[in-house]
């Protein structure tokens, strides 16, 4: 039997899941954390916006740091850009969502606690967009819901 000590090691995730202008690359999921934490590095090509709804989860918040570039997150209807040394927390229940509105990639860490959202929810996501056309939005509604995200109604017709 292996000791707790010999199955530490850094990035034991270490996947990426990519679709677009959007790339994934896990470091640490809830299966290597006890359930505690997930991180990723989430990377936005310039002038990429977020293809999914806003959204809130209930179950957890999501911090993110800058790393390069800068990312455009809007939570509760509030703009908010991040850039590198920045961070913000995304409380439970905020609604929120990105985009990159500049023309440089941008990279943030992205650290979910409870790590209650992990690599599945990007593979089927990325799966739902990557069908060449609009995305079938109640396959992705129930993604969403299935994953503990709450998908913000669309915002009023002016």
């Amino acid at each position: 039997m292996l000791d707790k000590a010999s199955q530490v090691r850094a990035n034991p995730a270490d996947e990426t899941i990519s679709h677009g202008g959007l790339a994934v690359r896990f470091l640490l999921t809830g299966d290597q954390s006890n359930g505690s934490i997930a991180a990723f590095e989430l990377t936005v090509a310039g002038s990429q916006r977020l293809p999914a709804p806003a959204h809130s989860h209930d179950h957890y918040e999501e911090t993110m740091y800058g790393i390069e570039g800068v990312l455009t997150l809007t939570v509760d209807g509030h703009r908010h850009d991040i850039g590198p040394s920045q961070a913000l927390c995304i409380p439970r229940g905020a609604v929120h969502r990105f985009d990159n509105d500049t023309a440089e990639t941008a990279k943030v860490l992205c650290v979910v606690t409870p790590a209650a959202i992990g690599p599945d929810y990007f593979r089927e996501a990325f799966a739902i967009f990557s069908t060449g056309g609009p995305p079938d939005r109640a396959r992705l509604m129930d993604l969403m819901r299935r994953f503990g995200l709450t998908p913000a109604p669309p915002p009023p017709q002016v």
